[in-house]
């Protein structure tokens, strides 16, 4: 057993720094030793998921050891890790659906992980017991033991842990939200709704998906200003006081040849404006709720006229075999900036000021060094 530290909550708000045991690789396993972890909304929501815990599910790292049967990485190779881990065999990742694995993609119908798939519990243990680790991986940790699917080799010696380490989640999602989900035709028009890390991922997939008009909308002027450094092309400050946003759906329409614009992003996590989306298309246009949405929201059904779509897409359709590397190659190109996402990075024992910058909307992203 190897021992090393990593951030542990109790389930109730609390946080910790302390030592953990991390097994050796079984087959089809692989042991990171990880050199960044991005900090999300998610990683504060699983504070209070009501049990023992490693927190973090964005990282990236060097690969220490493989079990039998890993044929994909070995050891010294640079990886970035993905939380939806696909089986490769149950119904869903048999229709190509591996963001939505029946055997190991949480179940978040009461806002929080459920389901713990196939990961070996006794793989990590805590004061002498097992512990869960967030969504598989507990990357908020110096080592982590995973399954092989969680996996992606970095083929690119440009980009950093930092910058691999924000593909795992919030950037994946926002992109492939875009790409996978919508289908964002070149020469339409997005509205994206909130400019924090996955809206200015939706941006950016819209901008590399050649989108003629990106319209970010925001009440931060300064989340605004970064909105437009990463392809907005027209910027509207919201208020705080209109309700579901319908004064600033009047203000999209009017740019958009009075009909609204073909493709809207909801990507402010709140439940308020869960409907905001359906307001700010054109009839047939679609709307995709982005931040994971988990309440029970009313909608007026009059904002579905006439034929409009309404998604709700996992992890971006994550297929981590293809999107990886094509975000990778975006990278490369210069096509998807991800240095000038990361606003600070933390050692482990700053995680506290970490959530405290998040909540505060002071980073684009965080990101915790190893």
């Amino acid at each position: 057993m190897l021992t090393c530290k990593a951030a542990i909550t109790d389930g109730h708000g609390n946080i910790q720094i302390d030592d953990i045991q991390v097994a050796p690789p079984g087959p089809g396993e692989v042991l990171v030793q990880l050199k960044a972890a991005g900090v999300c909304h998610t990683d504060y929501d699983s504070l209070r998921w009501n049990k023992p815990l490693i927190l973090g599910h964005e990282g990236a790292g060097q690969v220490l050891q493989v079990g039998e049967g890993v044929s994909h990485v070995q050891a010294q190779d640079r990886v970035l890790l993905n939380w939806a881990i696909p089986c490769m065999a149950c119904f869903q990742c048999n229709l190509g659906n591996y963001h939505i694995c029946e055997r190991s993609s949480p179940v978040t119908g009461q806002g929080h992980q459920t389901n713990l798939g196939h990961a070996r519990m006794e793989s990590c243990t805590w004061q002498g017991q097992p512990i869960a680790r967030s969504f598989h991986l507990g990357t908020l940790s110096e080592y982590t033991l995973v399954q092989a699917a969680a996996v992606t080799k970095i083929n690119s010696p440009r980009l950093s842990y930092a910058a691999a380490a924000i593909l795992g989640c919030g950037v994946m999602t926002g992109y492939g939200s875009v790409v996978n989900a919508g289908k964002v035709a070149a020469g339409s028009s997005v509205v994206v709704l909130g400019t924090g890390a996955v809206g200015l991922s939706v941006i950016q997939g819209a901008k590399i998906s050649k989108a003629a008009m990106i319209i970010a909308i925001d009440i931060n002027p300064e989340r605004l200003r970064m909105a437009k450094q990463f392809g907005a092309t027209h910027l509207l400050l919201a208020d705080s006081e209109d309700r579901g946003l319908m004064n600033m759906a009047s203000q999209v329409k009017q740019l958009c040849n009075g009909r609204g614009a073909d493709y809207a992003f909801e990507c402010t996590a709140r439940p308020e404006l869960g409907a905001a989306p359906l307001a700010m298309i054109r009839n047939a246009g679609t709307a995709i709720q982005v931040s994971g949405i988990e309440e029970v929201i009313d909608f007026d059904m009059n904002l579905f006229e006439w034929d409009k779509l309404y998604l709700n897409p996992l992890y971006g359709q994550c297929n981590p075999m293809r999107d990886f590397d094509r975000l990778i190659q975006h990278y490369e190109a210069g096509e998807l900036l991800l240095d000038e996402m990361i606003t600070r990075s933390y050692r482990l024992a700053e995680l506290p000021q970490a959530f405290d910058d998040l909540l505060k909307g002071r980073n684009a992203k965080g990101v915790i060094i190893f």
